[in-house]
């Protein structure tokens, strides 16, 4: 069995960069925002915050607040089968106790940290869907007050700071997995 290792933190946070170091080195990435994309596709909905925001929001009152979970679950355990496994994006409180209650000690979760206004700074110039200022703002606090993102955050393994460059990003997130293969 493979380990787990859950990265959370806000939007613009560097969740992407962490999961995507850890699938160079190996590790199978489940991306919780896929779903969204997914079923945005399903239903011929345009990718815009909007939609996303009203997708992430319909998924969870029609199956809970624990949803992605629900449907990533199978993959999850698939994966873990036969490698470490790296989530991306697991948001509500409801998620994390789902996960933690089918995985227990495998799961580790680890919070990405950033100020604020690096965090938007970031989101403004990224490639893949940027997000302006008062866009980022609105969607730090939809994903607070609707989706419980602060739980799974408040209740991390390890805390990763990210607000220096990306060479120190990845040297602190080197660290703190060789913690996790020690577990």
């Amino acid at each position: 069995m493979g380990k787990v290792i859950a990265i959370v933190g806000m939007c613009g946070s560097g969740k992407s960069v962490a999961s995507d170091y850890l699938v160079a080195i190996g590790y199978k990435k489940v991306y919780f925002g896929g779903v969204t994309m997914e079923k945005l596709q399903e239903n011929n909905m345009e990718i815009t915050p909007e939609n996303e925001k009203y997708m992430r929001e319909k998924l969870r009152k029609e199956l809970g607040m624990g949803a992605y979970a629900k449907i990533l679950l199978p993959r999850i355990l698939e994966y873990q089968a036969y490698s470490n496994v790296v989530l991306d994006g697991l948001y509500s409180w409801d998620e994390y106790l789902i996960l933690k209650d089918e995985l227990k000690d495998n799961l580790s979760v680890i919070a990405i940290v950033t100020n604020r206004n690096i965090r938007y700074e970031r989101l403004l110039v990224r490639e893949v869907r940027p997000l302006t200022n008062k866009e980022a703002e609105s969607r730090d606090i939809s994903e607070i007050e609707n989706l419980a993102k602060g739980g799974p955050i408040a209740m991390a393994d390890y805390f990763l700071l990210n607000n220096a460059d990306k060479d120190t990003y990845i040297k602190n997130l080197q660290e703190i997995l060789k913690d996790i293969e020690l577990r």
